[in-house]
């Protein structure tokens, strides 16, 4: 039996790690600093990276109440806001693209301030960091639930006990110690943001972050003109993997 099971494990590792090592190992370098490298994919590359970490930054901010919440608060319908926060992974990409613009589009109200502040949603960067965000939002939220669910309760009763308030407690004890989650959670938060192409393609096509400029690559050039500039991408995920790996205590 375990040598059956030793099969289908490799074929399944196979399946993975092939498809990757053909793409790195099947560009030339020469491709990759003609179409990988050149000002277009590096400026999409920029605005992918400079997206993705906006959208890190405010989900923490307005992930780490939300989550603390769920772990110290029993409140009714708690059930339903963490179900709530998980939609985004089930949610067809090209659906929450088609959901975003509904709501957020300059025609709508919210849609019609947010245009005003210099947030247009359509065809726009700030379109590039709502999209990145909405995809995001189960992996920030469920890394630091996971992270303050870890913390001992018992440390914080000991600082309310010795004076501190709950305040001074968060700051100082519990998200001190749910740290390494929240490292996670912005790392697979980054690196989903990165990922996403579907709602990008509906929701802001213009500027072209860099898995937009691969998919129109794709179509208008071919295979080849696509996997060399893929390639950068692919090294830069590749890279946030193993951080998320040494983060996440994992071995």
């Amino acid at each position: 039996m375990i040598q059956g099971f030793a099969a289908l494990a490799l074929l399944l590792i196979s399946f993975i790690v092939v498809p990757l090592a053909s793409l790195l190992l099947g560009t030339s370098s020469q491709e990759i600093v003609k179409y990988g490298l050149d000002s277009e994919a590096l400026y999409a590359l920029y605005i992918g990276i400079s997206a993705s970490i906006i959208a890190t930054v405010l989900l923490i901010i307005s992930g780490v109440p939300l989550a603390y919440l769920l772990t110290r608060r029993d409140f009714k319908g708690r059930d339903l806001i963490k179900a709530l926060v998980d939609l985004p992974f089930v949610i067809p990409h090209g659906v929450a693209g088609i959901a975003l613009l509904v709501a957020f589009n300059s025609r709508t109200p919210l849609g019609f301030i947010l245009s005003n502040l210099g947030m247009k949603l359509e065809d726009s960067f700030w379109g590039i960091v709502s999209v990145m965000a909405f995809v995001s939002v189960p992996l920030m939220v469920d890394a630091l639930i996971d992270g303050f669910s870890g913390v001992d309760t018992d440390l914080e009763h000991v600082a309310r006990g010795l004076g501190a308030s709950e305040s001074e407690t968060f700051w100082r004890i519990t998200l001190p110690l749910a740290s390494r989650s929240l490292v996670t959670g912005s790392l697979l938060s980054w690196a989903r943001g990165m990922s996403e192409v579907g709602a990008l393609l509906i929701v802001a096509y213009y500027p072209k972050s860099i898995n937009v400029l691969i998919m129109e690559r794709f179509w208008t050039y071919g295979l080849q003109v696509a996997k060399a500039t893929a390639i950068p991408l692919l090294v830069i995920s590749l890279t946030t993997f193993v951080l998320i790996r040494r983060f996440s205590g994992r071995r």
